[in-house]
């Protein structure tokens, strides 16, 4: 994900993440820590931005900070292309696992996360703000040396790009 993409992420942002999203100037904010500590990434199909994600990764710990695919996008393996694009990078960064918040009603994301080798590990009580929902806390093991899928055939972009599912 690039600056010029901002305004298109923030508005799929606020359609996916409603009053919990991230404001502009927060992607903004997380954007100046890549790529020392951050990666974003974009979907792009049709020329707009479909999903954006984006991974928090330093030392043996990595964490999923954000995945969304607009609406008229699911179903079409971007939220899987991007989180598989993440895991690729946490392996990169020598993480050994990678954890996760998202929302116990989010049922859809939850069986993403699921089918990408994600475990309960937890509940974060009031988590969400401000509706006050709470979270659930996933972890994935990240073997030493296997490489993960990229986001082969999804209309994913590097660095300059991002997605979600909403998580």
């Amino acid at each position: 994900m690039t600056r010029a993409d901002l305004p298109e992420v923030a508005a799929l942002e606020a359609e996916v993440f409603g009053e919990e999203a991230w404001t502009p100037q927060m992607l903004s904010d997380e954007l100046d820590q890549q790529p020392a500590s951050r990666y974003y990434l974009v979907a792009v199909e049709g020329g707009r931005i479909a999903g954006y994600a984006g991974l928090l990764g330093a030392g043996w710990q990595g964490d999923v900070l954000t995945l969304a695919v607009a609406t008229g996008h699911w179903g079409r393996g971007i939220g899987s292309a991007l989180l598989e694009a993440l895991l690729a990078e946490a392996r990169r960064r020598g993480c050994t696992e990678v954890f996760l918040e998202v929302r116990t009603d989010n049922h859809r994301a939850q069986r993403l996360y699921r089918r990408h080798d994600f475990t309960e590990v937890g509940i974060r009580r009031g988590y969400y703000q401000p509706s006050g929902a709470d979270a659930l806390v996933m972890r994935r093991a990240l073997p030493p040396g296997a490489e993960a899928a990229g986001p082969a055939g999804a209309g994913a972009a590097g660095p300059g790009g991002d997605t979600g599912e909403g998580s």
